[in-house]
């Protein structure tokens, strides 16, 4: 019987077609382990500044006002009194 479409795919265009599915597959595990939460893309804070020194640089930059810092900067004087 005649064959419409050739001889098949050859050794050349199977390799072809697993290192396209394996180029895909990493790229979708690549940006899937950038995009979900926890992953080292986000903004960390560096590990020697307190949560009270955050606070101020945030009233110092405007983020914040002066009712919010107060308010603020009173729960986590008691947070932190509580705990010791």
């Amino acid at each position: 019987m005649m064959r419409w479409y050739g001889s098949g795919m050859g050794p050349l265009g199977w390799l072809a077609m697993g290192l396209f599915w394996l180029i895909l597959l990493g790229l979708i595990v690549w940006l899937v382990s950038r995009l979900l939460p926890g992953s080292t893309g986000g903004t960390t804070r560096s590990s020697g500044e307190s949560a009270l020194d955050i606070l101020d640089r945030r009233l110092a930059s405007g983020e914040i006002d002066l009712a919010a810092w107060q308010a603020a900067r009173a729960a986590l004087v008691a947070a932190q009194r509580d705990t010791r």
